[in-house]
């Protein structure tokens, strides 16, 4: 599937502490894949250096979304893309590589596919709170084959981390607006459902920050996106409509060690092939800004 287009949208508020790292890491998979893509980031309005470091990357497209929100982000992105695949990554996440090659590979060998997903590995996270948050993705993996083999709908993506057929988002009716944060990835991937198959697979992980984990506590957030899950489904509506926003403090910055340490586990695993010298960014601490 080299020939195809695969458009890469990252949404992206205040996040100069990330944002390069993140951008470096899809323009590396689009590199070795040699696959046909684009990179769009869509602003929605930073007040940082955001848009000015993503600018600075060759072949990435910058765009301005002032309607704060996540949901809003993501569809001003889909509607300036050309791609026939729509990746969506979020600003404070890192891909491994072979994630491009699995995805395409995923799409060429189902054809009933419309939409693939993966857990995330919070790298900035203490070794017990990752166990916990890796523990949650298991859950989240039961409650997918639940939701498809017996209720037959209501599938789960991390919304962070997915790629989606064009096609396929088009018939579901693309975005829903009325989500905002919480609870957007289930309630796309409950109406992706009745178009094909979404699939959850852990040979799609993805790299990013757990700050929201620390920021709001562990334990917290995992409820939050549980109830939210469920509500999504059983009321068609999100439980939370607000949330917080978690940023990296710019001036308190060190090296991502703990993420070259996943990248060369995961290698010796043989779960993805990854470089062990992966361009990484720097970050410092977390700090909590106004809400979206």
């Amino acid at each position: 599937m080299s020939d195809v287009l695969v458009s890469f949208v990252v949404p992206a508020y205040n996040e100069e502490a990330l944002i390069e790292s993140c951008l470096i890491a899809i323009t590396g998979e689009i590199s070795r894949t040699r696959c046909r893509a684009e990179i769009i980031v869509v602003n929605n309005g930073s007040t940082d250096a955001t848009r000015r470091i993503a600018s600075s990357i060759p072949n990435v497209k910058v765009i301005d979304e002032p309607q704060r929100g996540l949901v809003q982000a993501r569809k001003a992105g889909y509607f300036v893309s050309k791609g026939e695949f729509i990746a969506n990554i979020d600003a404070d996440t890192m891909l491994p590589e072979g994630w491009l090659r699995t995805a395409l590979a995923e799409f060429s060998d189902h054809p009933d596919l419309v939409a693939l997903s993966g857990p995330c590995i919070h790298y900035d996270l203490s070794k017990g709170a990752q166990i916990i948050a890796a523990g949650f993705y298991r859950g989240a993996y039961i409650a997918h084959l639940l939701s498809r083999f017996l209720a037959g709908r209501g599938s789960v993506m991390q919304g962070g981390n997915f790629i989606v057929s064009r096609i396929a988002l088009e018939t579901a009716g693309g975005f829903n607006p009325e989500f905002r944060f919480y609870g957007e990835d289930a309630e796309l991937a409950r109406r992706l459902n009745k178009v094909g198959v979404v699939k959850f697979t852990f040979a799609l992980r993805a790299l990013s920050s757990g700050r929201r984990f620390s920021g709001e506590g562990l334990f917290k957030v995992l409820l939050r996106y549980c109830a939210n899950y469920l509500w999504t489904h059983l009321f068609k509506h999100p439980f939370s409509s607000t949330w917080l926003d978690f940023r990296h403090a710019p001036d308190a910055c060190s090296s991502l060690k703990r993420a070259s340490s996943i990248l060369r586990q995961l290698k010796s695993r043989g779960a993805v092939p990854v470089r062990q010298n992966f361009a990484i960014a720097k970050f410092g601490v977390v700090r909590r800004s106004e809400r979206w």
